[in-house]
C-alpha cells in the first residue's frame, strides 16, 4: 500500500526575495556579528534567542527575542525555544497563497525570510568524552526543525547554515536586493545534507552505545574544488571534497594539484609523519603513483655516498636535516623518483628548497615553509610547482570509507605506529640487532605500510635502498626490490663513479646512464646513443665485477608487509647483504624461514603486525 503523497501547495514563485526578517540561532558565532550588522543596515528585523541575542546586543544591534515574538517563554532548561507555530508558520507559509496569508493574520504570524543557524555540536561533545546523558543533551531539536522548515520553503525563505556562506549571501543581497531562487535552492540542498549527516552521527553513536551496527550511515561531503580529471584524462568530471564539518588536510600554497598528486601527497605525508614520530629524526619521502620510490630519515652521508649522489663538498656543508632526508629519499631510486611528489616531516628551509629546485618533481607537502623556501618553490616549474601545507593537529577520523563499483567499504584507519617495541621479538639464533639496524627496520616497515601490496622493502643507513611494490608473489617482491638494491649499491662501484661524461650532459641523463651501465642489457641502437655521452667509451661493467663488489654488501635490513610463506625470499635476500629481517610472522612455514635466517647468520624479528595496503 502506497503512502498518501501530498500535492504541492500553490503560491507565488519570485526569483529574488527581499529579506525583511531573519531568525538567528547559532552555536558557532564566527562572523555572525559582521553579517547581522550588514543585515541590520539593510533594514532587516533580527529575531534571536539566548546567547546569540546577547552577543548581537553587545555589538550594539537591535534584536527582538523569539520569546517576545511568540509570547511563549523559553522553558525546560532551554529545550523549548523555537518550537512554536509562530516560528514555523513564519517559515513554512507559502507566499502568495491567500489561505496561508489569511491564517497567518488570524494567528499573528509574521513571515520570516531567512534563518541563520548552526546545530548543537553533537559530534564534538562525543569526541570530548562526555557521558551518555551529556551527549543526549547536545542533540539539537529546534535547530534541525527550523533548518528543515526553512529549506523546505526555499521558494520564499533562505537557510544559512555555515559561516563560510555569509559572504556569498551578503554579496547577493548587496547586488540584487535579496536572495535569488538559485542561491536558495543551493543553500537548501546544503542544509538537508547537514541534517542528514547530523542525524546519521546521532544514530551511529546511539547504535554504538547499544553495541549494535548502525542501521544507516550517511557520509556528507562538501565540494572543495574541481580537478582537471581523475586518474586518466577521460575520467571527467573529477573533484575533491572535504568531510562536512572538517577541513581538508592541506592548504594549497602554490600550483594546481591533480587527482594522483593528492593521492601521493596524502600517503607520503602519513609516511613521513610516522617516521618522524617513530625515530625522532626528520623524514622525507619521494612518491610516484601512490607508492614510495624512496623514503629516508636524516642520517649523515658517507664520503662514498656523496660521490655517488653528486653532492659537492660545499653542498654537503649546507645540508640541513630536511635537505639531507630528502636527498637520501630521492637517491633510493633516482630514476623512479623522476617527476615525484615529495613529503618532508619538518619545516622546509632554504637549503631543502635549493636542492629540490634542481630536481624534476611535481610538488611537495610539509607542515610549514620558511619565507625564502616558499619563494624558491613557487618559482619552480614556471610557477606551477605544487606546494601543500598541512595544518597542525589535523584529524582524519578513526574510520575511512571508499566507494568501488557501487559498493562502499569502511574500515578502521591503519593508524598503528611501528616502533622499536615491534622489533623486540627476535626469533633467530642471532639476537644482535643494533640501534642502527632497528632504525632501518622501522624505516623499511613504515615505508612498506604505504606501498601497494604485496610489498617488501630494503633499508640501510636510514634510507630505503629498494622498494618492491604490487607483486602477487612475495619472492617476486624481493627480487624486484633486490634488483633496485643491487643498482643502488653498484652506483658506488669505482667504474660507475668514474664514468667520463662529456661536458654538458645533464644531471638526470647522467643518473639514467649510470643505471643502464649497471644493467648492461643494451640494444644496439641504445648502446650507440649511450656511447655518445662520452668522449672515450667506458669499458663494460662485467658480471664478475658486479658479483665481486656485491659480496662486500652487509648490514642491509629487509621488511615485509606480510609473512614470508617460504624460505626462497630469505635465500634471495642473502645475496644482497641482508643482515636484519622484520616480518609479521604467523606462517605455517615460520620455522623453515627462521632456519634459513640462521643459516645465513641473519637476525629476524616478528612484529606481529600485517601491513597490507590497497
Amino acid at each position: 500500500v502506497m503512502a498518501n503523497i501530498l500535492a504541492a501547495v500553490q503560491g507565488s514563485q519570485p526569483d529574488v526575495v527581499p529579506v525583511r526578517r531573519a531568525l538567528i540561532s547559532v552555536s558557532d558565532k564566527e562572523g555572525i556579528v559582521p553579517f547581522c550588522t550588514f543585515l541590520s543596515s539593510k533594514g532587516v528585523e533580527l529575531l534571536s534567542t539566548g546567547g546569540t541575542a546577547k552577543k548581537l546586543r553587545e555589538a550594539g544591534l537591535t534584536v527582538d527575542d523569539v520569546s517576545d515574538y511568540t509570547g511563549a517563554a523559553e522553558c525546560l532548561d532551554g529545550r523549548v525555544k523555537t518550537l512554536h507555530p509562530k516560528v514555523h508558520g513564519g517559515l513554512l507559509a507559502v507566499r502568495g497563497n491567500k489561505s496561508h496569508e489569511q491564517q497567518m493574520t488570524e494567528q499573528g504570524m509574521k513571515p520570516i525570510d531567512m534563518t541563520i543557524l548552526n546545530l548543537y555540536p553533537f559530534e564534538q561533545t562525543v569526541r570530548s568524552g562526555a557521558n551518555f546523558e551529556q551527549c543526549i543533551e547536545n542533540i539539537d531539536i529546534g535547530g534541525p526543525s527550523m533548518l528543515r522548515s526553512t529549506a523546505k520553503n526555499h521558494v520564499s525563505t533562505c537557510i544559512v547554515t555555515s559561516p563560510d556562506q555569509y559572504a556569498h549571501v551578503q554579496a547577493e543581497i548587496e547586488e540584487k536586493g535579496g536572495t535569488s531562487l538559485a542561491l536558495r535552492k543551493k543553500l537548501a540542498a546544503a542544509a538537508f545534507a547537514l541534517s542528514a549527516a547530523y542525524d546519521s552521527a546521532i544514530s551511529s553513536w546511539f547504535a554504538d552505545q547499544l553495541g549494535e551496527d548502525s542501521p544507516i550511515v550517511t557520509r556528507v561531503y562538501k565540494p572543495e574544488f574541481p580537478l582537471k580529471y581523475g586518474c586518466n584524462p577521460h575520467q571527467k568530471p573529477a573533484s575533491i571534497f572535504s568531510r562536512l564539518g572538517s577541513k581538508l588536510p592541506f592548504e594549497i600554497k602554490n600550483g594546481t594539484p591533480g587527482y594522483i598528486n593528492l593521492l601521493d601527497a596524502s600517503n607520503a605525508w602519513q609516511l613521513v609523519s610516522e617516521l618522524k614520530e617513530a625515530t625522532g629524526l626528520t623524514a622525507a619521502a619521494s612518491f610516484k603513483h601512490v607508492s614510495p620510490a624512496g623514503a629516508a630519515v636524516a642520517v649523515p652521508l658517507t664520503d662514498i655516498e656523496c660521490e655517488a649522489y653528486e653532492v659537492a663538498p660545499e653542498v654537503r656543508e649546507t645540508l640541513t636535516p630536511a635537505a639531507l632526508a630528502y636527498l637520501r629519499a630521492r637517491n633510493a631510486d633516482p630514476m623512479c623518483s623522476f617527476g615525484d611528489f615529495c613529503a618532508i616531516s619538518d619545516e622546509v628551509d632554504e637549503a631543502t628548497a635549493v636542492y629540490l629546485k634542481r630536481e624534476v618533481s611535481d610538488g611537495i607537502i610539509a607542515p610549514s615553509y620558511t619565507p625564502k623556501a616558499l619563494e624558491i618553490l613557487k618559482a619552480k616549474k614556471g610557477g606551477k610547482f605544487i606546494v601543500l601545507e598541512v595544518p597542525p593537529n589535523y584529524s582524519p577520523g578513526d574510520v575511512e570509507y571508499r566507494e568501488v563499483y557501487g559498493m562502499a567499504f569502511a574500515q578502521k584507519r591503519n593508524d598503528i605506529l611501528l616502533t622499536r617495541d615491534h622489533m623486540k621479538n627476535v626469533v633467530t639464533a642471532s639476537k644482535d640487532i643494533n640501534d642502527g639496524a632497528v632504525r632501518d627496520l622501522i624505516v623499511a616497515s613504515i615505508c612498506i605500510k604505504y606501498t601497494q601490496s604485496n610489498s617488501v622493502g630494503f633499508a640501510k643507513d636510514g634510507m630505503m635502498v629498494g622498494v618492491g611494490a604490487g607483486q602477487q608473489s612475495r619472492v617476486d617482491c624481493v627480487k624486484l626490490a633486490g634488483r633496485k638494491v643491487m643498482t643502488w649499491y653498484l652506483r658506488q662501484h669505482p667504474k660507475v663513479l668514474g664514468l667520463p661524461f662529456k661536458e654538458g650532459v645533464k644531471r638526470q641523463d647522467r643518473v639514467n646512464a649510470r643505471v643502464r651501465y649497471i644493467e648492461g642489457d643494451f640494444t644496439t641502437e641504445e648502446k650507440a646513443r649511450w656511447d655518445s655521452q662520452f668522449d672515450v667509451v667506458p669499458e663494460s661493467l662485467t658480471e664478475a665485477e658486479k658479483v665481486k663488489f656485491l659480496k662486500k654488501a652487509s648490514g642491509v635490513a629487509i621488511s615485509s608487509d606480510a609473512f614470508f610463506p617460504f624460505r626462497d625470499s630469505i635465500d634471495h635476500a642473502s645475496k644482497l647483504g641482508v643482515s636484519f629481517v622484520a616480518q609479521p610472522g604467523g606462517s605455517v612455514q615460520d620455522s623453515q624461514v627462521t632456519d634459513a635466517c640462521d643459516e645465513y647468520g641473519m637476525a629476524m624479528c616478528f612484529t606481529g603486525v600485517r601491513l597490507f595496503h590497497h
